[in-house]
């Protein structure tokens, strides 16, 4: 079945995992402004969308990564000027969880550059993990693959999410990263699910993909057994010494209006999830970021800095919300 491209009979805000690739790149293909009108009619079934859920993000082991992702400054295969550094204490972690919370964040995330998790680093991460619980912040980390014994225990730390992007659609994967297979990442996530784990799943647009590949990734998202808890939508900050990167930067960014258009499309795949409006927001204007609000988007990361690259910063965040009437989503009660 191919969708029309005109409003729906179906209730696009009943969650369904049997969506087809066709069907997604119809979703795409929809006028914008009924596309947007139907995503902020699906976002309305299941949020306040005057509230927003705010997440702030901590690199606790940056750089000398071994995958080669073509779009990151923290791989050890391209030279970016980032001097790789090692893992965090654990006091210096909550330290920092404490201050995001003061200034607003109900998530506190945690990541760390590696291709995946050691045993003899999942002590220390666990006292971390349970000293950022103990603030009575929701906790996250992305730490890379993991197996599933490491999983339960992560779990048992008290961690609530687990982030590992899919990065893309599988047609322009291997355009992107050949150090590990959509597979690896598939495994990952159901560890995450089978230690009763929440996923934050999502992927990074304008890598000088087509429009099929972010349809192929969102069909990915939407037909996994379980739909991400988060999907965060990342807009590439292109960095120099990066091959994807500086393809951006020879090529262009991605259309601002295309991305509203992904962000509507992955709120009417995932109509239950939290929609991120993740890297790559502080070159967004006020009007851009509205748009995306409006169809669907409702979460972000706070704080100046992600893992490696700049995010707006408080005052702005502020300005931004009293702009807009929106306000930061209260944490959910245990």
């Amino acid at each position: 079945m191919s969708l029309d491209p005109r409003p729906s009979t179906l209730d696009l805000s009943i969650p369904r995992h049997d969506w087809t690739l066709t069907e997604v790149e119809a979703l795409f293909a929809r006028p914008f402004m009924d596309l947007v009108f139907e995503a902020a009619t699906v976002h309305r079934r299941w949020f306040d969308p005057s509230e927003v859920q705010t997440s702030q993000l901590l690199s606790i082991k940056t750089g000398g990564c071994a995958e080669n992702c073509g779009y990151c400054s923290q791989s050890a295969a391209f030279d970016t000027g980032l001097k790789a550094e090692k893992l965090m204490d654990a006091t210096a972690v909550i330290a920092e969880a404490m201050a995001a919370k003061a200034g607003g964040a109900s998530r506190f995330c945690m990541g760390a550059a590696w291709r995946e998790l050691k045993d003899r680093d999942t002590p220390k991460l666990a006292t971390m993990i349970a000293g950022v619980k103990a603030l009575g912040l929701e906790t996250c980390a992305t730490l890379g693959m993991l197996t599933a014994d490491q999983a339960r225990q992560l779990k048992d730390a008290g961690l609530d999410y687990y982030n590992h992007n899919l990065d893309t659609g599988p047609d322009y994967y291997a355009d992107v990263v050949t150090t590990r297979t959509y597979q690896d990442r598939l495994d990952t996530l159901e560890h995450v699910r089978s230690a009763g784990m929440k996923t934050c799943c999502g992927g990074i647009v304008g890598m000088g993909e087509s429009r099929r590949d972010r349809a192929g990734l969102l069909h990915a998202l939407a037909t996994l057994p379980e739909h991400p808890d988060s999907l965060p939508v990342n807009a590439l900050v292109p960095v120099s010494g990066t091959p994807l990167g500086d393809r951006v930067k020879r090529e262009g960014e991605i259309d601002p209006i295309e991305f509203v258009r992904t962000v509507a499309v992955a709120r009417l795949v995932c109509p239950r999830a939290m929609v991120r409006l993740s890297a790559g927001r502080e070159g967004m204007s006020a009007e851009m970021q509205a748009l995306c609000f409006l169809a669907g988007a409702n979460s972000i990361f706070v704080g100046g800095r992600l893992l490696t690259t700049s995010n707006p910063g408080e005052d702005a965040d502020a300005a931004l919300f009293a702009l807009l009437d929106l306000r930061p989503m209260a944490l959910a009660s245990p």
